[in-house]
């Protein structure tokens, strides 16, 4: 009964893999550079690639459960419809998709749009799935915030007023693996659910700011709505296609937020066992990080 990890050296997929491997789970972890790659104990590289439909044919055939993670991408929706169309050939009935929170609204952001054409595929192959819908990763911030909070007193991500129910990568991992173990583990293939992950509060940019203000006991302040100078500072790093996908992203989170559906947070709760992390324990630990850093 071998989990497949697809996506299993990046934010969330490496922790998924730590954490069934903690659980005793068979896991096999799909990564294009299995000889630069180190994983836990127990867990079995495979050499694959999405635009690779021979190495990916060959990674299916071994699993029973699969976790599809496509990382933002030009040929997103394309890797993502043949990965599940393999993982149909390979006889795979049980699936957990990360898609992203509110991909069914946000039609004019193309990622959003991606993920939900996957979404479609699945519920209209009649495929068994558990499709995880998070909301905007607290983790987010990491690259893109440190010089203007620390040496600006300016919280830059320009998230607006609506709320943003923000959500610890931790969190999510957390879910994902306990629904690839049920999955693995029910006897039968368990019907498709739609679940929002979020954590506990809503945030907006004023008081995002507070909590960094709070932490670092300090004066921080929000930078404002305008999403020229975040694009612009995405474009130091991605391709200029991907920053305006970004952008886009942030105006519609301006315009009508990202919150999730009625009892997602006491959903989440059950699901973890425990608390959601906050924003402001994200806050903690990553000022923590920068001190020992400097």
């Amino acid at each position: 009964m071998t989990i497949l990890v697809t996506g299993s050296t990046g934010l969330i997929g490496s922790q998924v893999v730590a954490l069934l491997a903690a659980q005793g789970a068979d896991v096999h972890a799909l990564t294009r550079t299995p000889e630069k790659r180190q994983f836990p104990s127990g867990v079995t590289p495979v050499k694959g690639d999405f635009q690779d439909v021979d190495s990916m044919r060959a990674a299916m055939g071994g699993a029973r459960t699969l976790f599809l993670l496509n990382t933002v991408a030009a040929d997103e929706v394309t890797q993502a419809l043949i990965a599940l169309n393999l993982a149909r050939e390979a006889g795979i009935e049980r699936i957990v998709y990360l898609s992203v929170m509110h991909s069914d609204r946000f039609t004019d952001v193309p990622h959003f749009t991606g993920k939900h054409t996957v979404e479609r595929m699945i519920e209209q192959l009649g495929m068994n799935a558990t499709i995880l819908r998070p909301a905007y990763f607290m983790q987010n911030d990491d690259a893109l915030i440190r010089s203007d909070v620390l040496e600006r007193g300016v919280y830059p991500m320009p998230i607006g007023s609506a709320g943003i129910s923000m959500v610890d990568a931790r969190d999510v991992a957390q879910v994902a693996a306990r629904h690839l173990q049920c999955r693995d583990a029910a006897s039968e293939p368990l019907p498709t659910e739609v679940l929002d992950v979020v954590g506990p509060t809503a945030l907006s940019g004023e008081t995002a700011a507070a909590v960094w203000s709070d932490v670092l006991g300090k004066t921080v302040q929000y930078a404002g709505d305008d999403i020229g100078p975040f694009e612009a500072r995405f474009r130091s790093f991605a391709p200029a296609w991907m920053a305006y996908d970004m952008r886009l992203m942030m105006a519609r989170m301006q315009r009508d937020g990202e919150l999730g559906s009625a009892g997602a947070v006491e959903r989440m709760q059950q699901e973890l066992g425990t608390s959601l992390r906050s924003y402001r324990d994200y806050a903690l630990e990553t000022a923590e990080r920068w001190k020992t850093a400097q």
